[in-house]
C-alpha cells in the first residue's frame, strides 16, 4: 500500500524509537506536522524558535544516546536551525534535521522565503541532501539515519513540501537494517611502538586528556599509574576522568585551574589523549605525542612528534605490554602538592567565608549547588563564566553526572535550550544560565512552561556580559557595552507560569536552591552575583598582566578610578596566589 513520503519518515522514526520531535510548524512543514499528529508514539515539542530545537535535540541525543530529532519550515524557519545544528554537529550529536523547503516547481526561481539549504547546511552535518519524489526521499532518509547514527554527526533531510505529499510503496533500501555499533580502532602496531619508546626515554611524563577518554578512564588511569604521570584535562574531559582521580592536576586554559599547564608544559613529555584542545597558547611545541580516533586532529594545534591514529583504549591496551614501569614519581608528587596548593588559593577563595558578601560571589553559588544537586545530574551551562563556574566548582562529577554546553561551537543562549533536550532523559537536569544568555532565548521559557518540562534554571545574573568583560581587559582595552541595566527574571519566570524566586541574600542560596532542586517540575532561581567577580587563571603570563595594567590606568585616566577599585576588590582573594606564580 502507498504511502507519502510524511507518513514513510515517521514510520521510519517509530521504528528506530524517536518518541519526539522539537519544532515549530508551519509552511511547507505541514505534510510532517500533520504525519506527527496521526502518530500515537511521536510528541511534537513545540518551541518558540527554530534554533532551541536544535540544540534540544543536540542534548537528547548526548543525555540518551539515542537519536534526536528536530523540524523546521521553509526559509527562515530552516536558517534558524543554523547555530543549533552547528553546536550538535560539533559535539558529535546523532541528530536528524526535517529542513522543509518551498515547493518543488518553485526552486531556482527567487521565490518567497527561497533559499539553498543543501549550501547552507553542509558545513553543520555530515549528510546533506534534498528529496526529489517520494521514492528517492525514502532512499535518502536511510542515508541520513545511517549516517547520524554511525557517528557521523549532524544529518539534514530538505524536504519541498510537495514532495513529502507524494505517494509510493517503494520497500528497497528504506527497509535497511541500521548499523550504529562504532568499531574500535585500532592503531597501527608502528606508531605504537615509537609512542612506547618514547615514553620509556622520557624521564617526566604528562597526560592531558579530552572526551576522547570516554571509554577508556581504566585505561588511562592505568597508564598514568605504570609511569607515574599527572593527569590534566580539557573541559570535555572533565566529567570522564577527574572525579576519584589519584592523579588529576586539573584543567588548563582560561578556563583552568591548578597545575595542569605547568605539569603539560614542563614536563619531558606530553600526550594528548582523545582531546583537540583549541587553545595552542596553552600548549607545548616539543616532544607532543596525540593519541586520536580521528587523523585530521593530530597536529592540529601543536607540533606533534609521536603521533597515533586510533582509540584511546586501544591504544592503551597495545602500549601497557611495551613500557617500562617507573619508579620516580617525584615529578608526580610535585604536581599534586601544586595543584593542592592552588585549589585553596585560588578555587576554594572565593567559596569560604562569603555568607555576608553581597553582590553573591557566582563562586559560591556554584559551589552550594554541586553539593545539593543529584549524584546523577544532568548540567548545561551557557557559554562564558558560567562555564568557568562549572568547569571549576561542579566537582562532584561521580562518573554519573553529565557536562552538557557549547564547548566547541561556543555559542550564547545554549544551556536552556540543551536543558530542555537533557531533561527528557528523566534525570535532574539544572540549567546553568547566564543573564545573557538566557535573555537571547528568553522564548523559551514558554516552551518549557508548555510542556511543563522539569528542567531547574538557576539563573547567574551579574547584569553583564562578563567573560567579555575579562577578554577587553586582558587585551588592554577598557571595557565597553558588556554591563546592561539589571532584569528580574524571577519576575518573567512567575509572569509566564514558572516558579520562581530571585535571591540577593547570600545566606539564603541553600535554602533557595535546595527548594527548586526538589520541587516538582521547572523552577526558576535567580541570583544576583558580583558582575566583577573575574575569573583569574592560575597561570597568568606577562602579556596578561600588560593588557590590566593598560586598561587599569586608561580607565583611571578616564575618570573611572572607583570603577576599579571595585573591581580589585571583587578579586583580591586570587591576586596574591597569581602573582606568585610569576616570581
Amino acid at each position: 500500500m502507498a504511502d507519502t513520503l510524511a507518513d514513510i519518515i515517521i514510520k521510519k522514526l517509530e521504528e528506530v524509537g524517536v518518541t519526539r520531535i522539537f519544532g515549530l510548524v508551519g509552511d511547507s512543514l505541514n505534510p510532517i506536522v500533520d504525519a506527527v499528529r496521526r502518530s500515537d508514539q511521536i510528541e511534537w515539542i513545540h518551541v518558540r524558535n527554530e534554533e532551541a530545537a536544535a540544540f534540544a535535540a543536540g542534548s537528547y541525543s548526548l543525555a540518551t544516546g539515542e537519536l534526536g530529532v528536530c523540524a523546521a519550515s521553509c526559509g527562515p524557519g530552516n536558517t534558524h536551525l543554523i547555530q543549533g545544528l552547528y553546536d550538535s554537529h560539533r559535539n558529535g550529536a546523532k541528530v536528524l534535521a526535517l529542513a522543509s523547503h518551498i515547493p518543488s516547481r518553485q526552486i531556482g526561481s527567487h521565490y518567497f522565503q527561497e533559499t539553498h539549504p543543501e549550501q547552507i547546511f553542509a558545513e553543520c552535518s555530515g549528510y546533506c541532501e534534498m528529496a526529489n519524489s517520494a521514492e528517492q526521499g525514502a532512499v535518502i532518509l536511510h542515508h541520513a539515519l545511517q549516517s547520524t547514527l554511525g557517528g557521523h554527526g549532524v544529518s539534514v533531510l530538505v524536504l519541498p513540501g510537495d514532495v513529502t505529499m507524494e505517494k509510493t510503496d517503494y520497500e528497497g533500501i528504506i527497509t535497511s537494517e541500521l548499523a550504529t555499533e562504532a568499531p574500535v580502532v585500532v592503531p597501527p602496531q608502528s606508531q605504537v611502538e615509537d609512542l612506547a619508546k618514547a615514553i620509556n626515554e622520557a624521564k617526566t611524563v604528562a597526560l592531558f586528556c579530552g572526551r576522547g577518554v570516554k571509554d577508556a578512564r581504566a585505561e588511562v588511569l592505568e597508564l598514568a599509574g605504570k609511569i607515574k604521570s599527572p593527569i590534566g584535562h580539557a573541559l570535555g574531559g572533565k566529567m570522564f576522568i577527574q572525579h576519584d582521580n589519584p592523579y588529576d592536576v586539573g584543567m588548563s586554559g582560561l578556563l583552568g585551574y591548578g597545575s595542569c599547564h605547568e605539569a603539560c608544559t614542563s614536563a619531558d613529555l606530553l600526550i594528548m589523549l582523545g582531546t583537540d584542545f583549541p587553545y595552542s597558547d596553552f600548549l607545548p611545541d616539543k616532544n607532543v605525542a596525540q593519541v586520536d580516533i580521528n587523523s585530521q586532529a593530530i597536529g592540529r594545534r601543536t607540533k606533534v612528534t609521536h603521533p597515533v591514529v586510533g582509540d584511546v583504549g586501544a591504544t592503551i591496551r597495545a602500549l601497557i605490554p611495551l613500557i617500562e614501569e617507573k619508579t620516580d614519581r617525584s615529578f608526580l608528587d610535585k604536581m599534586l602538592k601544586k595543584h593542592a596548593s592552588l585549589l585553596e588559593k585560588i578555587v576554594e577563595a572565593y567559596t569560604n567565608g562569603v555568607e555576608e558578601h553581597t553582590p553573591i560571589h557566582p563562586e559560591y553559588a556554584a559551589d552550594i549547588l554541586d553539593d545539593l544537586a543529584a549524584d546523577d545530574a544532568i548540567f548545561t551551562v551557557d557559554t562564558g563564566m558560567n562555564n568557568v563556574w562549572a568547569a571549576r566548582y561542579i566537582t562532584n562529577m561521580s562518573g554519573k553526572r553529565t557536562l552538557l554546553g557549547s564547548f566547541r561551537h561556543g555559542t550564547m543562549a545554549n544551556s536552556l535550550p540543551h536543558a530542555m533536550g537533557a531533561a527528557y532523559s528523566g534525570r535532574q537536569t539544572i540549567a546553568i544560565c547566564g543573564d545573557g544568555g538566557l535573555g537571547m532565548l528568553l522564548g523559551e521559557l514558554l516552551t518549557v512552561k508548555l510542556h511543563q518540562i522539569p528542567v531547574k534554571i538557576i539563573v547567574f545574573n551579574n547584569s553583564s556580559l562578563g567573560m567579555v568583560k575579562l577578554e577587553m581587559l586582558v587585551a588592554g582595552l577598557q571595557e565597553f557595552q558588556t554591563d546592561h541595566a539589571p532584569v528580574d527574571f524571577a519576575a518573567i519566570g512567575n509572569a509566564v507560569g514558572i516558579p520562581s524566586t530571585r535571591i540577593t541574600d547570600p545566606k539564603l542560596v541553600r535554602d533557595g536552591l535546595t527548594h527548586a532542586l526538589h520541587a516538582p517540575g521547572p523552577q526558576l532561581v535567580d541570583i544576583v552575583t558580583d558582575p566583577n567577580a573575574l575569573s583569574v587563571p592560575p597561570d597568568i603570563t606577562m602579556s596578561m598582566l600588560f593588557g590590566f595594567g593598560k586598561a587599569a590606568a586608561a580607565t583611571v585616566l578616564d575618570g573611572g578610578v572607583g570603577k576599579m577599585l571595585t573591581m580589585a576588590k571583587s578579586n583580591l582573594r586570587n591576586i596574591p596566589a597569581s602573582l606568585t606564580e610569576l616570581t
